[in-house]
Formats: structure tokens, C-alpha cells, sequence
């Protein structure tokens, strides 16, 4: 993906006077310490007067700042009255719309390519080091790490918004040589809640050895890693996410402190224990020594998974249920700590990347996505931590960028009119579908999982899940929060172009406050 560089004139003109000012310093410094020249004889001073330039830079920035709200000013649409109280869905084709979600975008949305890059090799370096760190120190007698790690999330698919401050990096396990997994997706379940048929099952099974290893030899040689890591789920022993949790955190911990002192002259690092239900953290500090242009703190979530094939992975702990879908909801001889989740990031990297070389040059998808999180952020303002957690957990980055990938195949990929030139009605289009969704016009389906899956695009996958039922993301949600979500996008969409004035970019973007009867209900006024 081509990236744009644009000017921070709030980081460029700060620069350009502390550069002037300080060789205008060194200059009078160095002409101070020739004793052997001699001085004027009326006492004046030949050098280039520090007051002449701070006034030109000073004037530099006026003429630039005033250049930019002449500009403003004259913009279409932009000149009707901030007090103009009623507000039409007309108002969204607009121009002007288009030019607030740029500015938006340039000044509260997009990422430094610079930042996100040296954070990214950053991690990448303490992660390694950890990594090979906990493979070198073994393992359990039945489990240990692989060596190796997968970078997944937002910040390595070109999507991240704001701050590159936190990751996500899957850690795989290495097996027993004596043991195979047979995994199964609760999909299938009928007296199963929503909120639980992603999750998979892994029961054990004795690999295919070509010596003829008997039943009770096998059962023997595994008993060390069944008796660790593994529960009763129907008579089988089946691999438990808990566990496996368990162990991953306390051998991060002993990892850690083998890697620390080798670590300090870069960065200060620390792990949080996440607990049974909780993914372990990895906190990096930057060092007075370290980063002179990127100095920030990152925490990446270190996830324990286990290959299944073809890059696809299961990792604990499985999806959190929804109030809707209790653990108390689970069927007879089912038990909670021996739920997987299922992690297809590389297949969906293909699919974006499938997509891309699909894409004409300016094709502005990827930038929709960035700006509907960031419409899903600025709605989670005002409401109470209850509602804004709910709020987030329907509108989760996930589904957002699977309702990207649902509208993308359904026109076949990226068209001429997702050109940058159509912005806004392509963000449009996006908030449309994800309002079908909600208000079950229409399903939300994993991209990848079951049929009707994108395999064509990814290439293979593992028969489990190819013969997976379709996931339907939204289903986990009763009607009525979905109902109150899909109220809220739209309340928020509506009034979107008093929101970018209000909370992002440039104040001369705000020339005047907004009308009473357009402020939405529980913002504060008080608000920049």
C-alpha cells in the first residue's frame, strides 16, 4: 500500500525556529570566543540580529495560518451560518464533508508511517529475544515454546488509528511428538447460546505411527501432558484453554527474568499476569538512551496458540460471552476451560492483500475503515462506562473490518468508486451495511469460517474449518442492544460533521459553537 507523507506545520514551524535560534546561539557564541578579533569601534554588533529572525518566522506563520482560514473560508458549502439549527441527511453530501473527514483523518486518525514502523521493530526485537529465551529454557515435560512468533492485529494490517501503542503477537506451542489434536467447532450445537459457537474443542488422539504403538502404550507415554494440561469433557480428555493459559503465564515470568538484564540499557520491560481470563501484557519502557524520535510506551498482548494447520490457529482464552451468553448456559459435559478460540489473521492478510492488487491506484478502503473506528469512537462519547463497554464490544474493530471485507466481496473488490475522491459516500456505504446488520436486515458472517467462507481468496484450510457453520459475529447481542447500537451509529453519522469541528483538527475548522439543538445528548459543552 503507497503511503502519503503530509507536512505537520504544529511539529515543522517549533523545529525550524529552535533550529534558527539555535545556530543564531553558536554563532554568537563562536564570535564571543575570537579574543583576537577586535570589536566595532561604535560598539555595534556585525552579526545577523536574533530579533530579525524570530520576526520573520513569526511572519512565516502568520501568513501560513491565515492562508489556510482564507482557504476555509471559502470552501463549498461552508459559508451558510453556524446557526442554522436544522440539520438534513443532505448536509453528508456535502463537500465539506469530505474536507473535515481529511482534516480529521490527517490530524486524529492517521499514523505516522515513521512511528508505526520503528515501533514495530522495536517489538519485534523484545519480543524475539523472549521468545527464544522461553525455548532455550525448555518447558514442561509435555509443552514448551516453538521459537517463533506472528505479529497480527490492526497496527501489521495498514488499519491502526491514533497511537501505535499496543499489539497483539500470537506465541505457538509446541506439542508432545506423542500427541495429536482432534479439534471440533461448537457451530454445530443446538442447545449451545450464540455467544459460544466460534469456539472450538480439542480432545486428544494418538498421532498415526507407522510402528504400532499400542492404546495403552500411548496412554502412558501422554499421561504427563494429560494429567498438565488437559480435562474431561464426555469421556475423552480434550486439551484446556486454562491450563494451557496457566503455564504460558508462568513461563513468560521465568523468561522474562532471563532476558532483563540484557534489556536494560534499550528499555525498561515488565509483565501483568492476566489471569485465568486475561491475556498476559508485556509493557515496554523506553530508556533515556533509547528511541531519540519514538520515545513510547507499548504494551503487547502475548497470546498462547496452537497450530491446527495451514496458519491456522487456536488460542486461549476463546471470545468473552456476552451477557446474553453466560458460562452457566454451556450444555451437560461441557466445561468452560476447555473453550478455544479460533485465530485466522493470516488468512486475512491474504484476503487484504488479494484484495489490494484488485484495487485501482486510490482506492480509499483501507482509510474508510480507519475513519469508521473512529466514528465508532467519537459515539462512545458521553455515555456511562456501562453502555460505552457495550458500545465497544458490538462495535469491536473485528466486525468493523468485517463488515469492510462483507461489502468489498459482495461488489468483488475494490472498484473506481472507492476512489479518495468519493470519501464520504464510501464511509457511507459502510455505516449503511453495519446499520442492516444491527437491525438483522442482514448477517454479519466470519470471512473466513464455514462454506461460505472466503477460502478461494485465502487459499486452503484445515477441514474443521471448512466443514465449520457460519459464524454470525452479531448473533451473541439480543435485539434491543443491537437496536440501541444501530440508534446510536446513525445519530452519530448524522451529526458527524458537527462532531470532526467539535472534538478533531484544526480550532479555525470551528469557527463558531454549535447550535443547542445539534449538540448530542450527554456531550459536554464544555468540550474543545
Amino acid at each position: 500500500m503507497s503511503v502519503r507523507y503530509t507536512l505537520n506545520l504544529k511539529v515543522f514551524w517549533p523545529v525550524v525556529t529552535g533550529l534558527c535560534t539555535g545556530l543564531v546561539c553558536l554563532y554568537h557564541a563562536l564570535r564571543s570566543s575570537e579574543g583576537a578579533q577586535a570589536e566595532p569601534p561604535d560598539g555595534t554588533d556585525s552579526g545577523f540580529p536574533l530579533l530579525k529572525v524570530a520576526i520573520l518566522l513569526l511572519l512565516g506563520y502568520i501568513l501560513l495560518r491565515c492562508r489556510h482560514t482564507i482557504r476555509q473560508r471559502l470552501l463549498p458549502g461552508s459559508s451558510r451560518p453556524c446557526g442554522h439549527a436544522n440539520f438534513s441527511a443532505r448536509s453528508l453530501q456535502e463537500p465539506g464533508l469530505s474536507i473535515l473527514l481529511e482534516s480529521y483523518y490527517e490530524h486524529e486518525v492517521r499514523l505516522s508511517p515513521h512511528v508505526l514502523g520503528h515501533s514495530k521493530a522495536h517489538v519485534s526485537r523484545i519480543v524475539g529475544e523472549l521468545v527464544q529465551a522461553g525455548r532455550a529454557r525448555g518447558g514442561a515435560p509435555a509443552l514448551a515454546f516453538r521459537g517463533d512468533f506472528i505479529q497480527v492485529g490492526s497496527a501489521y494490517e495498514q488499519h491502526k488509528i491514533r497511537r501505535p501503542d499496543n499489539f497483539d503477537v500470537l506465541v505457538p506451542l509446541r506439542l508432545p511428538p506423542q500427541v495429536a489434536l482432534e479439534p471440533r467447532s461448537l457451530g454445530t450445537e443446538p442447545t449451545l447460546a450464540p455467544a459460544f459457537r466460534s469456539c472450538f474443542v480439542c480432545a486428544l488422539k494418538a498421532p498415526p505411527s507407522p510402528s504400532g504403538t499400542s492404546t495403552g502404550q500411548w496412554l502412558r507415554d501422554c499421561k504427563p501432558f494429560a494429567e498438565g494440561f488437559c480435562v474431561d469433557v464426555q469421556g475423552r480428555r480434550h486439551l484446556s484453554a486454562t491450563l494451557v493459559l496457566r503455564w504460558f503465564q508462568a513461563h513468560l515470568q521465568r523468561s522474562l527474568a532471563t532476558v532483563r538484564y540484557s534489556l536494560e540499557g534499550r528499555c525498561r520491560v515488565s509483565l501483568t499476569p492476566g489471569g485465568l481470563e486475561q491475556l498476559p501484557t508485556l509493557h515496554i519502557l523506553p530508556c533515556r538512551t533509547d528511541y531519540g524520535c519514538c520515545r513510547l510506551s507499548m504494551a503487547v498482548r502475548l497470546i498462547p496458540a496452537v497450530h491446527l494447520g495451514d496458519n491456522v490457529f487456536l488460542v486461549a482464552p476463546p471470545p468473552p460471552p456476552s451477557p446474553s451468553g453466560a458460562l452457566s448456559e454451556l450444555p451437560g459435559g461441557l466445561r468452560a476451560e476447555a473453550l478455544w478460540g479460533v485465530n485466522t489473521a493470516r488468512q486475512e492478510q491474504k484476503l487484504l492483500g488479494w484484495l489490494q492488487d484488485r484495487a485501482p491506484p486510490g482506492a480509499c478502503y483501507l482509510k474508510c475503515l480507519q475513519l469508521l473506528k473512529a466514528l465508532r469512537d467519537l459515539g462512545a462519547r458521553g455515555l456511562d462506562p456501562a453502555a460505552a463497554t457495550q458500545w465497544g464490544r458490538i462495535l469491536s474493530s473485528y466486525v468493523l473490518k468485517t463488515v469492510l471485507l462483507a461489502v468489498l466481496l459482495n461488489e468483488g473488490g475494490p472498484t473506481h468508486s472507492w476512489d479518495e475522491a468519493h470519501l464520504s459516500e464510501c464511509l457511507e456505504k459502510l455505516v449503511k451495511f453495519l446499520r442492516d446488520c444491527l437491525l438483522q436486515r442482514r448477517d454479519l458472517f466470519h470471512c473466513v469460517l464455514g462454506p461460505g467462507g472466503a477460502a478461494t481468496e485465502v487459499g486452503p484450510l484445515p477441514k474443521v474449518l471448512r466443514e465449520a457453520s457460519p459464524v454470525d459475529l452479531l448473533a451473541p447481542f439480543d435485539l434491543h442492544a443491537r437496536e440501541l447500537a444501530a440508534a446510536r451509529l446513525l445519530s452519530t453519522w448524522r451529526r458527524l460533521p458537527q462532531l470532526l469541528r467539535a472534538y478533531g483538527g484544526p480550532r479555525y475548522l470551528a469557527r463558531c459553537p454549535l447550535p443547542r439543538s445539534q449538540r448530542i445528548q450527554g456531550f459536554p459543552e464544555d468540550e474543545p
